[in-house]
């Protein structure tokens, strides 16, 4: 009886992207613990509700109270509670920097994507076009908008959430459409695109099947940091009071009514500023973690 020969080993499986991606991001713990903290504060907000004080009610015998049992973040000169008012804030606040980064990368996206895969005189155009709205500085913008809503007795539309949020989104879409657009620039001639256009693959096709997924990892960092900068803008106007207006809170306008108070109230501004301090670093934080997850190049997951 012959010996038979030993059968060799099956080969390892590859492992996916996408698996190899979340086993670097894992890694990264200050990503990890910022995401933990995000949640914790986005559902805090979520719960305010439950708060037995009203964002708005005025109680002036409480007023300028230090954080107690009572008030954990102290009151304000009117008597409200600030920690009540910075969960309603928080709201206002996220949701204005997650909303406008959405739509600004959506537009941002499209633009990018069509100016890069078509060239010629329509890439000309986009690109000029984007030039020409990055010549305006966004604060200032918004704070001549605001001022010219009031002017002509538009306060209502002046005031509103949706303004701010559509605004941002406006004056922010021309980062993510020249990422984009030098993105596309370079897989637009790489061999499997050249392979998709040879079976019949249409020019959307082509975007959106072949073209865009691989844009993914670098839109995603981008828009942690237009969340990160949208929340600091928003919070920049508010406080400058062209923003989100009194009585309705968000951490600028709450920042803002404390200024006054800062020597012998100093809660007033400390609160606010540390929750955009801590949103805005969490935010960065997952940036940099999604960054050096999908950077095939990256070296530091791998240390973490």
């Amino acid at each position: 009886m012959s010996d038979a020969p030993a059968a060799s080993p099956a080969p390892p499986v590859p492992e996916s992207l996408g698996r190899l991606a979340l086993r670097r991001f894992l890694r990264h713990r200050l990503a990890l613990v910022s995401i933990v903290i995000l949640l914790l504060l986005t559902l805090a907000t979520l719960l305010a509700p439950l708060s037995r004080y009203s964002p708005t009610q005025q109680s002036p015998k409480n007023k300028l109270q230090p954080p107690s049992a009572q008030h954990w973040f102290g009151t304000d000169e009117l008597g409200r509670d600030i920690f009540t008012r910075i969960l309603y804030g928080g709201r206002i606040s996220l949701a204005v920097g997650v909303t406008s980064t959405v739509l600004a990368t959506l537009l941002g996206t499209l633009i990018g994507a069509a100016a890069g895969f078509s060239g010629g005189w329509l890439d000309n155009l986009l690109m000029r076009l984007t030039d020409a709205f990055l010549a305006f500085p966004t604060l200032f913008v918004l704070i001549l908008l605001g001022a010219l809503l009031r002017e002509y007795n538009l306060v209502w539309l002046g005031n509103s959430v949706y303004v701010v949020i559509f605004i941002l989104a406006i004056l922010s879409w021309m980062w993510p459409a020249r990422l984009v657009r030098g993105l596309v620039l370079t897989l637009r001639e790489r061999e499997f695109i050249c392979a998709a256009r040879a079976l019949g693959a249409g020019s959307t096709r082509t975007v959106l099947v072949h073209i865009l997924p691989n844009c993914v990892g670098p839109i995603l960092v981008s828009a942690t940091l237009e969340t990160a900068y949208a929340i600091i803008t928003e919070s920049g106007l508010s406080y400058l009071g062209f923003g989100v207006q009194p009585p309705t809170p968000s951490w600028g306008n709450i920042l803002a009514s404390g200024q006054t108070h800062v020597f012998f109230a100093p809660w007033l501004g400390i609160f606010p500023g540390l929750m955009i301090f801590i949103a805005v670093m969490c935010i960065n934080f997952i940036g940099d973690g999604l960054r050096d997850a999908l950077d095939p190049r990256s070296i530091y997951p791998t240390s973490r």
